[in-house]
């Protein structure tokens, strides 16, 4: 039998102690021994005794001969050790080590066990860190296993470690039964010579206290620990020193084995966070049930347990993630109490939470908001579960969120810097209500509103994003006049930064992030392939790379430096190309949504043609990755798509139907997007930043012949959709009308040379689309205060419009044959969902003649209502889709796991340093 020591891996904890040579003690024992043991050599040591390696000479065997500490047998006493460790000596049980003999010699306690070949699951997690799952699951249940047998005897170990569990052939077998038990019998006596029984990483909080009662819960504790180093690679709780550890294990901080490791099932992190909880009655009552919950898939233990029970109910179902997830905080919080505030040393905890995303997950991202101490949140939820989505408080304190009327169809929400204040839009206007009740103010209305990009800042004023190429700053008190801050490029808003005149900004959706001044409007751009970014109070810039690794680098406020390498610190935020489901509190309390990014290059994203039936055939079974806006050409033989390459770039290619091949059309550098071909299918209009930041509409062939590229119109900002008119005479596209102007539906004509404005109004149009007989252009536009499907006649626009979409529509696309029309329904003006089929008479007007809905494709497929995220067949039977890669096409009940972090600004200071 090998034992190594707590000495190898944390020898702060284990200090040497004072002892004759190791010659001198083996020849004493042989002599005390003679006749019966013969000592060869020590095998290892541990808190309490020394082990080695002897021959029975009775019984012509190998045996560990243990010999207790001479300090502990002075306390003990030969007759009480004797006498206790008996009890032991009849257990029987598989994976518990049989005890041979025990006695006294030449004042040395000793006891015999069977020398096991192997080694100890200390030696072996000290070399494979961490444990594959189910292996360690597999020693967990054995040990509790036996533990039960030992409980039913009356016996605790008092001292599961690792070092006190052998491994032979695969086996688990525990050692030392008994020998705690015996040690324990001095009591008092014990306890005034500063020893304790147990080891400091594995005690439990009623062990650390000093209690004298220590039952079968102190065993149960101790195996949840070795069973999170196990999965884990450390214990629970460290610390410098022996002191340090066991402040931290009665002080009962929640830990998590699948925080720390993806891949541990949430049972299992459920039973280890029951197996340590701080009091005795709340942890198993027995080892057998902790054994139960290991094998138990469904078993869930606190704020996971309630989410779970939340799901049984109709409605919780839709408000599991806010119910879920705010408990937590409270929890969290509750735990940090503990501490005291101001300490530099708060623990980092997290939480994870299992919650169903028929409801809030799906919405998360800017329409969920943490208060800036981490008192609240702000979140999504439906009173019933057909209702709207609405706005709900919870403080962190309160079990259930509060409705907060009037406040439907929301979009986007930040809290005023007290935290008392709600900043949102609605319905195209910008809005202010008290988070207690109270009535809403109406800030800006829907002539200056973009997307929902929101910020309140420190001083009091507003920051929001206008129409899409502007960002506007407000006094809500009036005491300064609106400033409009004209930048180009499509700056989009993203978040202030604390105490300064400066706020983050990026030019495009997950595209470059810079930092701008809001005094001189000058901006420094620092980072690129960003999906969301914040600044810290610990001087750090923190952000969500489009692939769901989180970063952070120091920034200083003052100079306005950021440190020169981004440190990874860890993965697995839910993101798209331009936004993270991530938020963070000015305290250090953040939460994410765990997920594959769709931003990632090992991302499964792929190209599908669906049936009317919901049938799905994937286009290339070898092609995945990001991908968006797949067109078809008119002939039918070519698919040209957004879509990522080796090289991680984003660009232009061409797919030959029906198997191949691709090819990359454009150079490789991910400034090309937005594909559409030309009536002749040879080629192929795309958009495309240069250089010098601008942008341009270029023609290539779509055969890749002629590399050099004929510019058809250059722009300030980016043109948004488009496509070639039937017979190919000219191209309509969007227009960013100026910084602070609306997007406007113009025709560039190629013979001519020129353009001209066909749709040009103090609202939003996008996705313009002309019927294959050249007479009708259908459209999105939000004049009716929500985004709805319009047609008008074409090229003579002024001639009337009418309405196709009720209720909310987007992104309208013709079949070939000119019979039908399709637009994608939108949920609460946030999301596209639904596809629907429209019939229409057209002779001198356009009148619908009836509607039929589809099918329903959720938020499983790529949809861009400023342009077309999917196309038709020739003969309008399939439709071609991107399916996006955090979902599953056959997975009509998703769920998402959340994760909490409380006191995250530690983890930061520890890996990047700062105050």
């Amino acid at each position: 039998m090998h034992l190594s020591t707590p000495r190898e891996k944390f020898p702060a904890l284990c200090p040497p102690l004072a002892e004759p040579p190791l010659s001198d003690l083996i020849a004493r024992l042989n002599t005390a021994l003679q006749g019966r043991y013969l000592i060869e050599r020590e095998l290892g040591e541990g808190g309490m005794a020394t082990v080695y390696l002897a021959d029975d000479l009775k019984h012509e065997r190998k045996v560990a001969l243990k010999v207790l500490k001479p300090e502990l047998a002075a306390v003990v006493g030969a007759e009480r050790f004797l006498a206790e460790i008996k009890t032991t000596a009849n257990l029987q049980h598989p994976h518990i080590l049989p005890l041979f003999d025990s006695g006294e010699a030449d004042s040395f306690l000793f006891y015999v066990m069977p020398y096991i070949e192997g080694e100890t699951l200390a030696s072996r997690i000290a070399r494979e860190k961490q444990l594959p799952v189910d292996e360690a699951l597999g020693i967990a249940i054995s040990v509790a296993s036996a533990l039960q047998v030992a409980h039913d005897a009356h016996v605790v170990h008092r001292d599961i470690k690792p070092a006190n569990i052998l491994l032979s052939r695969g086996e688990p077998l525990v050692s030392d039964f008994g020998i705690a038990l015996a040690v324990g019998a001095g009591g008092n006596r014990l306890t005034e010579t500063g020893l304790s029984v147990g080891t400091p990483f594995y005690m439990s909080p009623e062990q650390a206290t000093g209690d004298q009662l220590i039952g079968p819960a102190a065993d149960i504790y101790a195996l949840a620990c070795v069973l999170y180093e196990m999965l884990v690679g450390e214990p629970p709780y460290l610390g410098n020193t022996a002191q340090a550890v066991l402040g931290k294990i009665i002080q009962g901080i929640p830990v998590s084995a699948t925080a720390a490791r993806k891949s541990v099932p949430a049972n299992v992190d459920a039973a280890i966070r029951k197996g340590l909880e701080k009091l005795p009655a709340d942890r198993f009552t027995r080892a057998a049930d902790l054994a139960s919950a290991l094998s138990d898939p469904g078993f869930r233990h606190g704020m996971d347990a309630q989410a779970v029970a939340a799901g049984d109910s109709r409605r919780w179902k839709a408000v599991a993630m806010a119910t879920s997830v705010v408990a937590v905080l409270a929890v969290a919080a509750g735990a940090a109490g503990l501490l005291g505030s101001g300490a530099s040393d708060q623990p980092v905890l997290r939480q994870k939470v299992k919650v169903s995303t028929l409801g809030a997950v799906d919405r998360w991202g800017r329409d969920v908001a943490l208060a800036p101490d981490g008192s609240g949140m702000a979140y999504p939820d439906r009173l019933t579960a057909q209702g709207p989505y609405q706005l709900f408080y919870k403080a962190r304190d309160e079990t259930e969120g509060t409705p907060l009327p009037g406040t439907e169809e929301y979009n986007g929400v930040v809290f005023s810097p007290d935290g008392q204040q709600l900043l949102y839009m609605q319905r195209g206007a910008l809005m202010t209500r008290p988070v207690r009740g109270g009535a809403a103010t109406t800030l800006a209305g829907s002539a200056d509103l973009g997307t929902p990009g929101l910020d309140w800042l420190e001083d009091g004023s507003i920051l929001y994003e206008g129409r899409p190429t502007t960002l506007i700053r407000i006094w809500p008190d009036g005491s300064s006049a609106p400033d409009t801050l004209l930048q180009p490029n499509g700056l989009r808003w993203a978040k202030s930064i604390l105490g300064t005149e400066t706020a983050l900004v990026e030019k495009c959706p997950g595209c470059e992030l810079g930092i701008l001044d809001l005094d001189t409007r000058e901006i420094t751009w620092v980072l690129r392939d960003v999906a969301r970014a914040w600044y810290a109070p610990t001087g750090h810039l923190v952000w969500v790379r489009n692939d769901g690794a989180v970063f952070g680098q120091p920034y200083d406020v003052k100079t306005r430096a950021l440190g020169a390498i981004g440190v990874p610190l860890f993965e697995g935020v839910r993101t798209g190309q331009g936004w993270a489901d991530m938020v963070m509190a000015d305290d250090g309390t953040m939460m994410y949504v765990v997920g594959k990014g769709t931003g990632t290059a090992e991302g499964d994203d792929h190209l599908v043609w669906m049936d009317r039936s919901r049938n799905v055939t994937r286009v290339d079974s070898t092609w995945q990755g990001r991908m968006e806006g797949p067109r078809l050409s008119p002939d039918g033989t070519r698919i040209a798509v957004r879509a990522e390459g080796p090289e991680g770039a984003r660009d232009v290619w061409v797919y030959q139907l029906p198997d191949g091949p691709r090819t990359r059309l454009t150079p490789g550098d991910g400034q090309y997007w937005g594909p559409s071909w030309t009536a002749d299918s040879r080629s192929l209009i795309i958009r495309t930043m240069e250089a010098d930041g601008r942008y341009r509409l270029i023609r290539l062939l779509a055969d890749g012949s002629d590399p050099i590229p004929e510019v058809i119109v250059e722009e300030e900002s980016e043109p948004l959709g488009g496509e070639v008119v039937p017979g190919g005479a000219g191209f309509i596209y969007v227009r960013r009308n100026g910084m602070a102007g609306s997007p406007d539906i113009v025709y560039r004509d190629f013979a001519g040379d020129s353009t001209v404005t066909l749709v040009g109004t103090e609202f939003t149009e996008f996705g313009p689309t002309i019927s294959p007989d050249g007479r009708w252009m259908a459209y999105t536009s939000n004049i009716t205060g929500s985004y709805e499907v319009f047609v008008r006649p074409f090229p003579n626009v002024s001639a009337g419009r009418t309405q196709i979409s009720n209720g909310g529509g987007a992104s309208p696309v013709w079949s070939r044959d000119g019979t039908e029309l399709f637009y994608r329904v939108r949920d609460e003006q946030v999301t596209p969902l639904g596809l629907v089929s429209v019939r229409f008479r057209a002779d001198s007007t356009f009148v619908v003649t009836g509607r039929t809905a589809l099918f329903d494709l959720g938020n499983e497929f790529a949809s861009d209502i400023t342009g077309r995220g999917y196309d038709v067949d020739l003969k309008g039977e399939r439709f071609l889709l991107t399916a996006l890669s955090q979902t599953t096409v056959a997975d009509d009940a998703a769920t998402a796991d959340i994760v909490l972090v409380k006191n995250w600004f530690e983890e930061l200071r520890r890996r990047l340093g700062g105050p």
